[in-house]
């Protein structure tokens, strides 16, 4: 039935604050005129790109739109609402579905008539085009700026800090060395360049003596791409010929690399997936920093990892269906599973890295897996009896926390895409907005571990008892799953045992 009392709706997107875009209040205030002063509910999306509908308030819009609720929609510019065409099909047809008028203040469309639904999807395809020849012109300005030796946002390099500097009469920034930090730069680069030394043994002299890299404990994969990064070297012939022979486009002629100064490796326009260690999809350009390290020692550490194994990617554990939950009581670094000679013991991965940790103690796996094992029947056991005395009803604020952790994610995950061809200031905004979402996601996690306890499925119950009840010929991978329904984290030394429960 249609409903009679049906509102106004006045929706506004901005993408990014800028000087040259109109503000989010000031398209409101267009479209407050088109209605004349009537009252309508207002849409805001702030910091949302216009390629795609995944934005919440325009989602809550759509919501309200199929509850009957709207009767017209009003907007500043028709690519408010979407810059895809398919977008903008679906939302017409489903506008015509609901008897929902479409209105922009700058551009009068009448969308009962069919003259005016095709010039509307005629100005559509027009934003479309005009997004695409942002995205290219943006691109092709990233890589113009970089080329010239023009920083382009990102986290300061270790061993760097910031100052202000022109380049052909633009304004930027270069990494200058940082005396507090440079030094033990050059300390990690003349150590592994030794024949006899390894990753492990400069993290371990880096955590003997206090060396943090960015406030945090130096590790062998932190190390490595450390020791990988030409932004430290001192650009010069030999550099020049090295990543020309293995493929890297090299900007400019031999000419620049005089060693005076550093140089940068960025990804080749048009590359989309370059590969971590590959230098076939990127290219070097000799950089106004100076350089910190010498070619030779840089060379003989970048060789040295050349030879070494690959890092394998990440595998599924096999060693303990305890793995990913186990966590050091001391440090809350991740313990592993690991054989000497006729046992496996819990060893503390922090520690296996650069002893920066004293250790959770000696605790054998079969040992944490059968006090674990014990302490899941007993925690089980206990909900039983809590839940035949009373079935708890549906968590309607879980189910808004999940939902909103999922929209979190999709905003995280189109954050990350959109880095990809960031100019300066977007990366700029990228960082300010990263800060909130992470800050958004641990507190929704938090809240949803809480939550998960009035929320336990019936049938999720039963298949755990019937697991529990036949351990020993319960898969490796079922196992894992049972402990992921019931514990958040354990955190373990040979003194304690601490199980953080979900139910």
């Amino acid at each position: 039935m249609t409903n009679t009392n049906r509102i106004d709706a006045i929706y506004a997107r901005q993408s990014v604050d800028k000087k040259d875009s109109i503000s989010v209040e000031s398209q409101i205030e267009f479209c407050r005129h088109e209605l004349r002063g009537g009252s309508a509910k207002e849409y805001q999306d702030k910091g949302f790109s216009g390629k795609n509908t995944d934005r919440p308030q325009f989602q809550q819009l759509v919501r309200d739109i199929e509850n009957g609720l709207i009767a017209r929609v009003v907007v500043y510019k028709l690519d408010r609402i979407s810059r895809s065409i398919l977008d903008f099909a679906k939302m017409m047809e489903m506008f015509q579905r609901y008897d929902v008028e479409f209105i922009s203040s700058t551009e009068k469309f009448d969308t009962s008539t069919p003259m005016g639904r095709a010039m509307l999807n005629i100005c559509i395809v027009y934003a479309q085009l005009e997004r695409g020849t942002i995205v290219k012109r943006v691109t092709d300005a990233y890589h113009a700026r970089i080329r010239k030796g023009i920083r382009m946002g990102g986290t300061v390099p270790y061993g760097y800090t910031l100052e202000p500097f022109e380049i052909q009469g633009i304004s930027t920034k270069r990494l200058v060395a940082d005396p507090e930090t440079a030094d033990n730069v050059r300390l990690m680069f003349e150590m592994y360049s030794e024949p006899n030394k390894s990753l492990t043994e400069v993290v371990r002299h880096c955590a003997n003596n206090g060396i943090l890299y960015h406030g945090k404990p130096v590790f062998t994969s932190t190390l490595s791409n450390l020791l990988r990064n030409p932004v430290y070297v001192q650009a010069d012939m030999d550099i020049y010929e090295f990543f020309k022979g293995q493929g890297a486009e090299m900007e400019g002629d031999a000419t620049n690399f005089t060693g005076l100064t550093g140089c940068m490796l960025f990804r080749k326009k048009g590359v989309t997936n370059p590969g971590k260690f590959s230098l076939h999809d990127k290219a070097l350009v000799p950089a106004p920093h100076e350089g910190i390290v010498p070619s030779e020692i840089w060379l003989k550490c970048r060789k040295k990892l050349r030879e070494n194994p690959k890092y394998q990617p990440a595998r599924k554990p096999k060693q303990t269906w305890l793995a990913g939950k186990i966590k050091c009581g001391l440090c809350g670094y991740a313990l592993m599973s690991v054989w000497n000679r006729y046992l496996r013991y819990i060893r503390c991965r922090r520690r296996a890295a650069s002893l920066s940790c004293d250790g959770c103690g000696k605790i054998l796996t079969h040992e944490m897996e059968q006090f674990i094992y014990d302490s899941m029947v007993v925690k089980l056991r206990e909900f039983k009896k809590l839940t035949a005395r009373k079935s708890a009803p549906a968590n309607p604020k879980l189910t808004a926390a999940k939902v909103e952790l999922a929209q979190v994610d999709a905003e995280i995950e189109k954050l990350v895409d959109s880095l990809a061809d960031a100019n300066a200031t977007l990366i700029q905004f990228a960082n300010r907005k990263a800060e909130e979402l992470g800050a958004r996601r641990q507190a929704l996690t938090n809240r949803i571990a809480e939550l998960s306890a009035d929320e336990f499925p019936t049938a999720k119950l039963t298949m755990i008892s019937g697991y529990l009840d036949d351990w020993e010929n319960t898969s490796f991978d079922d196992k894992r799953q049972v402990v992921d329904s019931l514990i958040t984290v354990i955190r373990a030394t040979s003194e304690n045992i601490e199980i953080e429960w979900k139910i």
